[in-house]
């Protein structure tokens, strides 16, 4: 009985390991198809940019429009490289070892193992009462041939005990290794992801430099909120 319940509470275990590893893969494969997408309008409007930039090059010190565009555009070019580099990242680091081992050989194995041990069990308590019935009946009449068929269910109780104590050694020790590798694995995987999303959240943004390298000019583009009016001449007025 304690063997059933351990190999019970581990195929439990290794179940719910196994269908949050699945919602994780989901989870992880719906940021990657949004982040693909999100990566490809970021790269077609980075690209209207630059484009815009270019055809207004022509004294693009004057054009604040066109200056600022084209740092846009340039910008959200690196942007969409990280997006992508992390979209890598999720994939090779996330998904992939999720998937292998979601449906790889061990897990299947193993909890086929317990699945065996049940079935055996199921067995040997048939058996048991096979042989309450027998020993009820040579009660009742002690002839040989009754004596003769319950030494035979006896037997095959013992052989069946013996099956199962080898089948639930094995099966125990590899649900526990499963259970063990599912827990560091996928740990390890959501680590994995919440770094790689809190390093893309921390890079800094790249530094643009300008073509002639010498100008120095910085502009800034705002709304304001609150009114705000000047009560010197070194203050800006500002209106909503």
């Amino acid at each position: 009985m304690q063997r059933h319940l351990q190999l019970d509470k581990l195929y439990k275990s290794t179940r719910s390991a196994r269908d949050f590893q699945k919602d994780v893969i989901k989870a992880a494969e719906a940021f990657t198809a949004i982040g693909y997408k999100y990566m490809e309008t970021g790269t077609k409007f980075s690209e209207e940019c630059c484009r815009y930039g270019t055809e207004n090059s022509e004294n693009i010190n004057e054009n604040i429009l066109a200056k600022a565009v084209a740092i846009y555009g340039d910008g959200r070019k690196h942007v969409e490289k990280e997006q992508d580099d992390l979209i890598k990242l999720l994939s090779q680091q996330v998904l992939d070892p999720l998937r292998a081992m979601s449906a790889g050989a061990p897990l299947e194995d193993a909890r086929h193992l317990a699945q065996r041990y049940s079935r055996m069990r199921q067995e040997t308590e048939a058996v048991a009462a096979d042989i309450s019935r027998r020993q009820a009946r040579i009660r009742e009449a002690p002839i040989p041939e009754n004596v003769a068929k319950l030494h035979v269910a006896e037997a095959k109780m013992q052989e069946l005990k013996a099956n199962m104590a080898v089948l639930g050694k094995e099966a125990a020790a590899a649900l526990v290794a499963v259970e063990a590798q599912q827990q560091r694995l996928t740990l390890q995987r959501l680590v994995a992801m919440m770094v790689s999303e809190k390093q893309r959240k921390e890079s800094a943004p790249p530094v643009i430099v300008p073509e002639n390298g010498t100008d120095k000019t910085i502009y800034y583009l705002a709304e304001a909120m609150h009114p705000f009016f000047a009560s010197s001449e070194k203050e800006l007025s500002f209106c909503r």
